[in-house]
């Protein structure tokens, strides 16, 4: 029998000589009025993981665990409603987006999340750029300025594809368009970035292409050019391949942006029975290889999916800046962890199977370990003394 919460012991593999370095950092525990940033964090962490609706539904939930709080490194008091509004509030937000990259490094190095994704070997690093909207009450968050009579912020995100891990997020107010935010995310030098039309920015491709960074970006209809080479296609082979060619842009402005040639490539989506055109600055990937690319830019899709569906990520328990940021941020390591549990269980979980079955876990004393390998083993003969059959007696 297991003498620790399943709670606690997810909670456990958390590096808190690392945390507690950040916190130190920014002073967070400073004027913490009993409230530590660990308890903080987990508070949001079972905030994600259970779901929960409310700050009252947070303070709650943890009074449940009685007298294991110790387990969770709790070492004064459950915070109240008040109490976590307040550190929502006040605590600096850059403390959780800092212990997330720490801890996606930490994943990283421990576990071996890449995966044969492709026919042909890369060994350029391949990333998938894009954003998702998260829509707020103006009314509620005047800071999130999206449209006249809507609020919204975005998370801007760039995914490993062999890990399917977020590398890079940048969470800004709607207004911020894709290619802008785009501009300040570090890309690895001879790295892949693939990108849907918000990222056809010509200035920005050029930026990209003198880094020997190889992009492949889904091309917008109103975009002029002139074709300078045509490129045969093979027989019989690849037959949702339409186009493949050599373009020069044609209007002045753009041309001055990206005076280089492109390659074009047009491909037939069977499933949506519609046309993709494509363009990268890549002359000797064969024309299914730039498709294939393009077509597993969905990863990052599935990401943003699992994130919105799965975690506290759409609804709100602040209304403050600070408050938003650091539900996001907390989301995101709760992401971390669960991908990392998904990865080291022998049982094949999918995403949303181990949390939905972790929610209705979280204070049962079962043995971690026990439950990511075999959920669903029958437990042992119950051993009873005898007096619980007592109650069924008249």
């Amino acid at each position: 029998m297991n003498n620790i919460t399943l709670f606690s012991q997810i909670v456990n593999k958390l590096n808190r000589q690392e945390f507690k370095k950040i916190v130190d950092k920014y002073e967070c525990d400073k004027h913490n009025k009993g409230i530590n940033s660990w308890t903080h964090l987990v508070s949001m962490l079972y905030l994600h993981l259970a779901k929960a609706n409310s700050l009252e539904e947070i303070s709650n939930g943890l009074r449940l665990t009685g007298g294991n709080l110790n387990h969770l490194g709790i070492m004064h008091k459950i915070p109240c409603k008040s109490s976590l509004s307040y550190i929502n509030k006040h605590r600096n937000w850059q403390l959780f987006s800092e212990f997330f990259y720490k801890l996606l490094s930490e994943i990283e190095s421990e576990c071996n999340f890449g995966k044969k994704r492709f026919k042909i070997k890369f060994k350029k690093k391949i990333y998938a750029l894009d954003s998702t909207v998260i829509s707020l009450c103006l009314s509620l968050y005047d800071w999130a300025k999206y449209r006249t009579k809507k609020g919204a912020i975005k998370l801007h995100t760039l995914l490993d594809y062999d890990g399917g891990l977020p590398v890079y997020i940048n969470v800004s107010d709607g207004k911020v368009s894709d290619n802008t935010a785009a501009y300040d995310i570090a890309i690895p030098k001879g790295s892949v970035v693939v990108a849907d039309r918000g990222y056809v920015d010509f200035k920005l491709l050029n930026i990209w292409n003198k880094k020997q960074i190889n992009f492949v970006v889904r091309l917008k209809e109103n975009i002029k050019y002139i074709p300078y080479e045509e490129i045969p296609l093979p027989e019989n082979k690849n037959l949702n391949i339409l186009k493949d060619e050599v373009i020069l842009l044609m209007e002045k402005a753009t041309r001055e942006n990206y005076p280089d040639k492109l390659r074009r490539v047009v491909v037939f989506d069977t499933k949506n029975n519609v046309t993709i055109e494509l363009i990268t600055n890549n002359f000797s990937w064969t024309a299914y290889t730039i498709s294939d690319l393009y077509k597993r830019r969905w990863d990052i899709e599935i990401f943003f999916k699992e994130l919105k569906t799965h975690l506290k990520i759409k609804s709100f328990v602040g209304t403050t800046q600070n408050a938003v940021m650091i539900q996001i941020w907390t989301a995101l390591i709760s992401y971390l962890m669960l991908r990392y549990l998904k990865s080291i269980a022998k049982y094949g979980w999918s995403f949303s199977s181990l949390i939905a079955a972790m929610r209705g876990c979280l204070f049962l004393k079962i043995d971690l370990r026990g439950f990511l390998d075999e959920p669903f083993k029958p437990p042992g003969e119950l051993i009873t003394d005898g007096k619980q059959e007592l109650l069924f007696q008249s």
